[in-house]
């Protein structure tokens, strides 16, 4: 009954902030943006006098990849809470690169926060074969993660 993913939705406190975070440090295409509201908007929110601000970024053309949804609610007040990856939730957002190394010290260049080095993963064994990976967060402190296959 369920197909593919659809997209992945992040709530963040301030859209030009977190567009050009997506866009121009991580290299996601910006696709467009939408403004959410009316009694359909406050019913799947769960809010009265609910607004959203709704932008799309992708990193590929292909239909099976799921874009990034960023949310910023307007004129309501958003808890913003530390990610934690300890924590009952989406623990991470992961993003595929060609090359880790690069991507990891084009972050650094950025100022952006790194969790750690990127780190080698060896799961042959199971079937997931080997990978490089590391962590870090955007503007809002959201935990996400880059990952090589290797």
């Amino acid at each position: 009954m369920t197909g593919q993913i659809y997209h992945v939705g992040l709530t963040v406190s301030n859209m030009e902030q977190s567009i050009a975070f997506y866009r121009d440090i991580l290299g996601l295409t910006f696709l467009g943006e939408i403004l959410m509201e009316g009694k359909e908007t406050e019913t799947l929110f769960q809010r009265k006098g609910c607004r959203a601000r709704v932008a799309y970024l992708n990193g590929s053309d292909e239909l099976h990849m799921p874009p990034v949804e960023l949310i910023q609610f307007l004129d309501l007040e958003i808890e913003n809470t530390k990610s934690d990856l300890f924590c009952t939730s989406i623990s991470e957002l992961c993003f595929y690169t060609k090359d880790i190394e690069k991507m990891y010290n084009h972050l650094l260049e950025h100022h952006v926060e790194c969790l750690s080095a990127p780190q080698d993963f060896d799961f042959t064994a199971s079937g997931f074969g080997k990978s490089r990976a590391f962590y870090f967060k955007d503007k809002d402190g959201i935990i996400l993660e880059m990952m090589q296959p290797l």
